[in-house]
């Protein structure tokens, strides 16, 4: 999660139940998250446990997927409302009402609507970049369901080849699901404006983003006429598992420099972690593959250093605010990643660009380059420039000086120990394959001068496999064209049930009981009440 944290101390294989706040102790955010992180892991695993892999309600179940091809010029599919669960995770693909605006006293002009119509542009097109209301009963009308080209997360480009449905049936439609942090530079709604300038933001969020995509037939190895339902879900399954499946590990450590006697810092002398503050390191994988064509990118904040784009003009780009300090800011030098909502949700890595010149009074940056892409050119979509803390350098190796980046990332070398600054260095394990997004997070603190990372019996780092980004797969759907579509999702019912009625036996039962209580009435005796157990006086 890109947010500005101290650390992450969630472990799932301690057990923990529950975080006990003690009187007179520091309130810090990895406590609070910890709780939060204890409580979310325990719920999702209690509900995958009695739901399975995934499954929706049954009356509610969400996602049916149909298949629209009549009358565009580009096959779409309908994504039924509802709720299912992947993992335990919860995915709700009800589309909200748009809301009605209230137009001011004697203006009949409809100039009230502007910004409140739920969600589309001026132009009457819906953010999420589909056909707003083309499918509802006219142009006007609000979609009763989202589609593929629409679908909140999705940010499908239908001038992308790659974006668009195969054309060859059948394929399997199926979901996509992870999480990503928020904050307020992507959502203001939570900014508490209230605090003023000086306090951007408080809390950040974390968003569950689900995406309906296809899979072309070809690609899901079944073999010729295995089609059942049984079949196509365990391909699938087997398919996914090896998409999830970490595929690199890194260790790290923190090293004495050289010369670090030369050093006039007020720091330890066998201190080995050097930097002046405690840091949240974020080592983070930005074009996967193999070794020989992956990059990283790391930042001592965790990815946090985020800046509000107001407009962009060739490579000037016109910031909403700058930095709460020094620390905080953009500097000539600074790598920087141009993203806006589409980018992070698409998770296709675009090349890094170098802030070449700074202009405080305007607030604005020039950068190496244009954003490509398209991001950035539409507000909505809240760019923002997200600053990274490697440096150009360049290393000696036997056919001379070789720059480590490419892209503005960082090569990945395997099997050999990379420095990041301060005495912090980095260890990828030979043979791995990389993902775009992985990551993994290495505390710094200046009391111990080290960093905190698991260490075996001899104090060696261990390997690690990355923090995430963890992703969950579900089938929805086979699609075969004017066929049909097969439905593959699952249903559970209710736990709960009706009172079972009592048996003939339990029934003469509870009448012998009664009989016997009333006997001692009948016979002019005192009653004995049915709740006395002891003897009468």
């Amino acid at each position: 999660m890109h947010a500005d944290l101290s650390r992450i101390t969630f472990r799932p294989e301690r057990h923990y139940s529950a975080v006990l706040a003690q009187q007179g102790r520091v309130q810090l955010d990895a406590d609070a998250n910890e709780q939060t992180a204890i409580q979310l892991h325990q719920a999702r695993t209690v509900a995958a446990d009695l739901i399975g892999r995934h499954g929706g309600p049954a009356g509610a179940t969400g996602f049916a997927i149909g298949l629209d091809s009549r009358g565009h010029e580009l096959d779409d599919l309908t994504i039924g409302g509802g709720r299912y669960y992947v993992d335990g995770i919860l995915c709700d693909a009800s589309r909200p009402a748009p809301g009605e605006a209230v137009e001011d006293d004697g203006d009949g002009d409809g100039g009230g609507h502007g910004g409140e119509d739920g969600g589309r542009d001026g132009d009457g097109r819906d953010r999420a970049g589909g056909r707003a209301g083309d499918r509802a009963g006219g142009a006007d009308a609000a979609p009763a369901h989202w589609t593929y080209w629409d679908q909140p997360d999705g940010h499908r480009d239908p001038k992308r080849p790659g974006d668009r449905l195969p054309t060859a049936f059948p394929y399997l439609a199926y979901l996509k699901v992870w999480e990503r942090s928020v904050t307020a530079a992507e959502d203001p709604a939570l900014r508490e404006v209230a605090l003023g300038p000086d306090v951007p933001d408080t809390a950040a969020r974390v968003k569950v983003v689900w995406q309906v995509l296809a899979l072309p037939g070809s690609e899901l190895g079944v073999e010729d006429g295995e089609t059942g339902k049984d079949a196509l879900r365990t391909a699938f399954h087997r398919w996914a598992d090896e998409r999830s499946a970490p595929g690199s590990r890194m260790a790290a450590r923190s090293r004495r420099p050289e010369r670090a006697d030369e050093d006039p810092c007020l720091l330890r002398p066998d201190a080995r972690y050097r930097g002046p503050e405690n840091q949240l390191y974020r080592v983070e994988v930005h074009e996967g593959g193999t070794a020989d064509g992956a990059t990283f990118k790391w930042s001592r904040e965790n990815g946090s250093v985020v800046l509000p784009v107001d407009g962009l003009d060739g490579t000037w780009v016109e910031l909403a605010t700058l930095g709460g300090d020094g620390r905080l800011d953009l500097n000539t030098g600074d790598w920087v990643e141009f993203a806006d909502t589409a980018y992070t949700s698409r998770g296709e890595p675009l090349p890094l660009l170098r802030v070449e010149e700074v202009d405080l009074p305007g607030r604005r940056v020039r950068l190496s380059g244009e954003p490509g892409g398209g991001v950035g050119r539409r507000p909505e979509l809240y760019p923002c420039l997200r600053r990274w803390d490697h440096r150009e350098e360049t290393r000696r190796g036997g056919r001379g000086a070789r720059s480590r980046l490419r892209g503005g990332a960082v090569r990945v070398e395997e099997g050999r120990w990379l420095p990041l600054e301060d005495g912090v260095e980095v260890y990828f394990e030979p043979g791995g394959a990389y993902r775009p997004g992985d990551h993994w997070l290495v505390p710094a603190r200046t009391a111990t001068g080290a960093v905190e990372w698991p260490v075996n019996a001899a104090r060696k780092p261990l390997l690690r496999a990355p923090a995430g980004i963890r992703v969950h797969y579900a089938p929805l759907a086979w699609v075969m064209g004017e066929h049909g579509v097969s439905d593959l999702r699952l249903s559970f019912g209710p736990l709960a049930g009706p009172v079972p009625a009592a048996t003939e036996e339990e029934l003469a039962a509870e009448a012998r009981a009664e009989a016997e209580a009333r006997a001692p009435a009948a016979q002019g005796e005192p009653e004995i009440p049915t709740d006395t157990a002891g003897p009468r006086a």
